[in-house]
Parts: C-alpha cells; structure tokens; sequence
C-alpha cells in the first residue's frame, strides 16, 4: 500500500475572469491547500486558469494564469463570482466549461459564477442557486433552470452552485466532505474558526434581512457597505433610515440579531480581513479606509473580534501575486 504521502492530489483549478471578486476567489485558493490528510499528505492542488495570462480586478492582480485548455484536464473547476455576472459573454470561455463537463470535469461557481454555468447552458434542467439578489433574473433569463431563491448551495453531482460570498466557504466544506469525508472538513472548518457546514437547503440568511416590506434597512445596510470608511455614529444612521434612534435599533436586532453599530462594526472588520488578505495596503490606510479612527483602533477592535493582530492576520492568510 502507498504512502500519505504517494497519494495523487486532486487537481483543482480557480477560473480567473475579468472583474471577478476576491473574495469569493480567495475562499477556495485559501481553503482547499490547508486540507490535511492522515500523514500530512495535502490532497488538493490549486492553481488559476482564464483566457489571460493576468488579470486585474481593482487593485488585484492575479499572474501566472494557465490557458483555458487547462480546464478540461483537471478533476475540478471553481468559478469566482464576477461583477455584472448577466452581462458575461466571451464565447471562448464558455466553449472552454461546455468541453470541461464533457470530460467530465466537477464545476462548482460561488455567487455570480453562477451566471457563467448558466451562460454556458450547463445548468439547463438543473436546480441552482446564486446570490439572492440576482436569482429573479436569473430565474426569468434562464427558464429551463430550476432556481432555488433562499438555498446557500445545490449540489447536482458534477454541477455544483452556492449563493453569495459567505456561502461558498459552505460550498467548499462540503465539497471536502464529499471528497474526503467529515472528518476531515470539520479539521478544516476548525482551522477556519467556522461551523463544519451549514446545510445547502439551509436560508440565505441576508435574504432573509433583506425582504421587500424590510426595504428600509437593506438600503441602509448597503450604503453602509460604501460608506465603510465614514466615521459614523448611531444618530446618523438613525436620520439615513428616517427612524428614530430606538426604532432602529429595535429592527436592526430583529433582523440581524445585532444593534446597528455592532453590525457596523463587523461590517468593518471583514472589509479589513478582505483587504489584508488581498492588498500590500499598510495597515494604517486599511484602517482609515474601513472607518476606524487609527491603526491602533484597528488592531484593537481585530484583536477581541478575532483574537490575533492584522499583522499576523496578513502572514497566515495573505498569498496572492499583486503590482
């Protein structure tokens, strides 16, 4: 019998777009090369593929990307979500997935990829999933898909979706659950400070924030999210939502389960975790830029939120190629 060690990797590949989001690239590009084995062995291996050898995305750049054919000779294909996901149309990428699942390669998209699957007619008959925002659209664009509105991922067997951003770590948990058992994603949902896996039929909870008659808050919570780097207080707030201080307090924890300047406030740090993990910006311009007063306000709200300093935040989770 081989060794941990002997054993093949699973070969995985992150399709790399123009305009994709780092964060649902970095979820897989972090998770899956921290899975260990019985031995140490790792079994996955991770690299991007697109039809550029670079990408920028803001001010990201991913390099060294490997041709599409690429996609059609590995085990699995990941793909990010993309900004203006319902505008995607470059026929040699969608081309490059038709031959990938004719080979019979597993293709999973977090969030918006989902749009490209679908671009590609690879999801036609199938049920699917994606960020709760675009799933009307989708639904109306794409007829002969079966789109699950409020489901944080669908796993079809080789066609796999998840709802938006935070829902691919699930999606990915589950992947290596499949792949290699529970036992092994829960080590690597330790690892990650997060729950071995919510269940796929589980509710996009944001969704669940966000419904029409709660329109008020949504529009709240997404100026909020660009409008990070203001130094805001509860009052102003309060006067953006036209509520008084105590009415929006009273909805914000009925449907966040947060007061609003809680939420803010993790709102803040996962802009900084982001940044950190794909940006060289010094830890003083990322504090400015998520709303805090200092860098040492920065250091301050990451330690008791997460229990280490950005610095070493950085160190443990930063890996990309930038300018």
């Amino acid at each position: 019998m081989s060794s941990a060690l002997s054993q093949p990797q699973h070969r995985i590949v992150i399709l790399v777009l123009r305009d994709f989001v780092a964060f649902d690239l970095a979820i897989p590009y972090q998770m899956f090369p921290l899975v260990s084995l019985s031995g140490g062995h790792k079994p996955y291996q991770v690299s991007f593929c697109g039809p550029e050898q670079s990408i920028c995305s803001g001010a990201l750049s991913i390099s060294d990307i490997a041709p599409l054919e690429l996609l059609s000779q590995v085990d699995t294909v990941i793909i990010p979500g993309i900004r203006n996901p319902l505008a995607f149309n470059e026929p040699e990428v969608l081309q490059a997935l038709q031959q990938a699942a004719r080979a019979g390669v597993r293709l999973a998209s977090i969030c918006t990829g989902a749009c490209v699957l679908a671009a590609a007619g690879l999801l036609d008959n199938l049920r699917a999933t994606t960020h709760w925002q675009l799933t009307p659209e989708l639904a109306k664009r794409y007829p002969n898909i079966e789109v699950e509105e409020d489901m944080l991922f669908v796993d079809n067997g080789q066609l796999l979706t998840s709802a938006g951003l935070a829902a691919g770590q699930d999606l990915c948990l589950h992947m290596i659950a499949s792949d290699f058992g529970a036992q092994v994603a829960e080590t690597t949902a330790d690892f990650f400070v997060m729950p071995l896996e919510r269940q796929g039929c589980q509710s996009q909870r944001i969704h669940r924030q966000w419904l029409p008659q709660q329109q008020q808050l949504a529009n709240l919570q997404l100026w909020l999210m660009d409008n990070l780097h203001l130094p805001l207080t509860l009052a102003q707030l309060a006067e953006r939502a036209c509520l008084s201080q105590r009415s929006l307090n009273r909805k914000f924890r009925e449907q966040t389960g947060l007061a609003p300047m809680a939420w803010l406030g993790q709102a803040r740090i996962r802009r900084a975790q982001s940044l950190l993990e794909s940006s060289h910006m010094s830890v003083e311009l990322i504090a400015s830029s998520c709303g805090f007063a200092s860098a040492a306000g920065l250091r301050d709200a990451f330690k008791r939120a997460l229990g280490v300093s950005p610095s070493n935040w950085r160190k443990t989770y930063s890996g990309f190629s930038r300018p």
